[in-house]
């Protein structure tokens, strides 16, 4: 349903800036979720570069926390396990792994394209509610002004 914007009183338009508002933040909180949760599978899938027979046998540190790591030896350098989600882990060769890594990835990109469009739109409603809301503004100045003019004469 659309609405006229010249239609709102002063107080309307301020709610609806305020609503506004609100669904711009979230959408920008999503976005910014989803592009951290794409870093970490672009992450993930640059670090299976390091899976490579030549660096079978070698030394590494494995992180136990995000302060603390252990030396540890990589073994199995063309099996590792995947976080699929809920505390579920799978058994993956590395290829299997990066095209899972890049699906998600795709699926993150989407999303993000979807939101994109949505967002642009708020913003582009927000302004003109501004927009109006500045022009009624300027109108009760104006009538202001024009009413103390004559009370004054």
């Amino acid at each position: 349903m659309a609405v006229n914007l010249t239609e709102l009183s002063l107080p309307q338009l301020e709610g609806l800036k305020g609503q506004l508002e609100q669904e711009i933040e979230f959408l920008t909180t999503s976005i910014g979720q989803l592009k951290i949760a794409q870093t970490k599978y672009v992450e993930a899938k640059d670090s299976l570069g390091v899976l490579g027979k030549d660096n079978a046998g070698k030394e590494l540190l494995v992180p136990l926390t995000s302060s603390m790591y252990v030396p540890g030896t990589l073994s199995d350098v063309e099996h590792v396990l995947v976080d699929v989600g809920t505390g579920y882990y799978v058994e993956k060769n590395v290829e299997e792994t990066k095209e899972f890594f890049k699906r998600k990835i795709d699926f993150l990109t989407k999303q993000i394209e979807k939101i994109q469009p949505a967002l642009q739109e708020k913003h582009a409603m927000k302004q003109a509610v501004i927009e109006v809301m500045n022009m009624k503004i300027q109108q009760l100045h104006s009538q202001q002004a024009s009413q103390a003019g004559t009370a004054k004469a």
